[in-house]
């Protein structure tokens, strides 16, 4: 009887030290993801543009780095995405290249190498049903923990040549390159001859950008976030997609349940450029670049106090992407983070 008990106090010893590595390993992405900017989207890159989600978006003279691939996203890649995106879906459960299985025949394999190297045998080190069960529970709490990490640090520091690919629809016509941009004489801020900060594109995609239209976007971009300040779900669903909504609402769910509000003023489109433009079906795409100015802070909701941000104005450059259906106007359909 002892030998069980102490069998089951090692088991019990070595599951509370899996459990303290696994929260060490954890709390670094936490933290890193709690200070991420909490304007509208989070900071995140959340959305979709249709079958061009997985396609990096050309670089413009307002944002000439690359773009970070989507966080949260319904699109799934495509069959005609390249192995970039297509990677991730080959490990699974089973996968051949790694997976968890892979992960765990190899914490298998070298806990009988090791037994091996102490004469305990291949099988010698496990000591028993005890010992293979905390076994398994060790090697796949940290497999989880290792891919999830890792997975996460992918998809937020993804340099541009990780995107995939995708082959639009057909008739989506010909991806468009960069567009060149004519900067107005009147400067990048303000309301420049109606257009704000906008640069004027040589309007060579598929799909014309008209002078309505970047009025449209310069508009959305404060209707957005005064709509995230105020939490105004509703007001939410007339200015974006479905998808970009259910974003919104699951990160105000968050900022409720830990007693805080995020403030958005003093937004002001400061410098503006289409990065592309184009068709798919009923449904007209636009994706342009965003330099603006915001005072991004995050409020105590019983005191007030400021509890994250500053009461001083910044600055955020960021990707959005619109889409206009026959009978409606622009919405919201994607933003995504620069690097």
């Amino acid at each position: 009887m002892p030998g069980i008990w102490e069998t089951h106090m090692t088991f019990s010893r070595s599951l509370f030290k899996t459990l303290a590595v696994v929260l060490a390993l954890a709390l670094p992405t936490a933290l890193t993801i709690s200070s991420a900017d909490a304007r509208a989207g989070g900071g995140f890159s959340s959305g979709s543009r249709g079958s061009r989600t997985y396609s990096a978006p050309p670089s413009t003279t307002t944002a000439p780095g690359s773009t970070s691939q989507f966080n949260r996203t319904y699109t799934q890649p495509g069959a005609g995405m390249n192995s970039a995106a297509a990677a991730p879906a080959r490990g699974g459960l089973f996968g051949r290249a790694g997976g968890f299985m892979g992960g765990l025949a190899a914490g298998f394999l070298g806990a009988g190498l090791l037994g091996m190297l102490f004469g305990g045998g291949l099988f010698g080190g496990l000591g028993g049903l005890s010992s293979i069960l905390g076994l398994i529970i060790q090697i796949a709490l940290v497999v989880l923990v290792v891919r999830l990490a890792m997975s996460w640090w992918q998809r937020r520091h993804a340099p541009r040549a990780a995107y995939a690919n995708a082959n639009a629809n057909a008739d989506s016509g010909p991806a468009p390159g960069p567009q060149t941009n004519y900067r107005s004489g009147l400067g990048g801020g303000g309301l420049a001859g109606g257009l704000g900060g906008f640069g004027f594109g040589a309007n060579n995609a598929p799909l014309e950008i008209k002078p309505d239209d970047y009025e449209a976007f310069e508009r959305l971009l404060g209707e957005v976030q005064a709509a995230w300040s105020n939490e105004d779900v509703a007001k939410l669903h007339t200015l974006a997609t479905p998808e970009m909504v259910s974003y919104f609402e699951q990160d105000l769910t968050q900022n409720r349940a830990r007693n805080v509000v995020n403030k958005v003023t003093n937004v002001k489109l400061l410098q503006g450029d289409l990065a592309e433009a184009w068709r798919e079906g009923e449904t007209d795409y636009a994706t342009v670049a965003l330099r603006f100015a915001l005072t991004d802070k995050t409020l105590d909701r019983n005191t007030g106090a400021v509890v994250a941000g500053s009461e001083q104005p910044g600055e955020a450059t960021e990707i959005w992407t619109f889409a206009r259906r026959p009978g409606a106007g622009w919405e919201l359909s994607a933003i995504q983070q620069t690097n």
